[in-house]
């Protein structure tokens, strides 16, 4: 498990919450009404990496924050092993 890129996508979901003006409690209750059932505390974990987020979950995501998944997941131009 690659805890880094979990830390990386989670600060870009963070970045993309925050630029909407939203608050990890009002994320996590539009998730709920999507049928994602993420707590806030759930939310806190992802954007700081220590929870793994699945990609059924990214897509909600992408969907509420109405984001590219580009903007969800990080800008990576260096080859898997970091070479």
């Amino acid at each position: 498990m690659n805890y880094d890129s979990d830390r990386e996508v989670g600060q870009c979901i963070r970045a993309a919450r925050e630029q909407r003006g939203l608050t990890q409690e009002q994320l996590a209750a539009r998730l709920q009404t999507h049928d994602c059932d993420i707590a806030r505390i759930a939310l806190a974990k992802i954007e700081v990496g220590q929870r793994h987020i699945c990609v059924w979950e990214l897509r909600v995501l992408q969907k509420i924050l109405n984001v590219p998944y580009e903007n969800l997941l990080p800008d990576k131009t260096e080859t898997p092993g970091g070479k």
